[in-house]
């Protein structure tokens, strides 16, 4: 599952940042294998998507997410 997958509510742990243009700077945001995140809410028609990640909150537009793979956590 990918993190664009991921549903208002659902905590997730990060499994792998695929190769992307934005994978370094994703990666010294906190967003690197093993973190957990909580996705907060989607834009009205969609894109982008807040997610909460260590301490502050992050909005990613959706295909940027396509390259995160998550796991469900609990």
């Amino acid at each position: 599952m990918t993190l664009k997958d991921g549903k208002t509510g659902m905590e997730l742990k990060i499994a792998e940042i695929g190769d992307s243009a934005l994978k370094e700077r994703l990666m010294t945001m906190g967003l690197i294998p093993g973190t957990k995140v909580q996705v907060l809410r989607s834009a009205p028609l969609g894109d982008p998507i807040a997610i909460r990640v260590r301490s502050y909150n992050l909005a990613l537009r959706k295909a940027d997410a396509a390259h995160i793979t998550v796991e469900q956590v609990g």
